[in-house]
């Protein structure tokens, strides 16, 4: 992601504003129409502002104990129609909590918690992450 990690500081995406204008280029360069946005960690900063002003144009939102949750009012959740997936790890003991407790608000969620698994839930435990990752996509179709 621009700005995270060893890229350059990116002023594009400095605001929230300007992820979400990233982020709708990305999807749109790759052609992608109503995609389910899967957003680990991090990405959070660029998926839930997305999630928040253009959720109508996902098929669904998979929220991996992403960060940011805390900078949204639960009205603004209230307001989604997306459907989502909550997935964290059961050993993710700040952010899993910590997303749940904002995102339960969102009006169409449904939680998975992956057993004996940290914050990198879909590395600890892959198999079970995407038994629960395909159980929501084949309930979307």
């Amino acid at each position: 992601m621009p700005g995270y990690g060893d890229s350059p500081p990116a002023e594009m995406v400095a605001t929230a504003q300007g992820r979400v204008a990233f982020l709708d280029h990305v999807l749109q360069e790759l052609g992608m129409r109503r995609p389910v946005l899967v957003s680990p960690s991090m990405s959070g900063r660029f998926a839930l502002p997305f999630l928040l002003t253009r959720g109508d144009q996902l098929a669904g939102f998979v929220p991996v104990a992403p960060v940011g949750t805390k900078d949204y009012a639960a009205e603004q959740y209230r307001q989604v129609q997306t459907p989502t997936l909550i997935l964290y790890g059961d050993r993710d003991v700040s952010l899993g909590p910590q997303a749940l407790h904002s995102l339960w608000h969102l009006p169409r969620h449904r939680v998975a918690v992956v057993p004996d698994a940290g914050h990198a839930c879909y590395l600890d435990k892959p198999e079970d992450f995407h038994r629960a990752l395909l159980g929501f996509l084949r309930q979307l179709k």
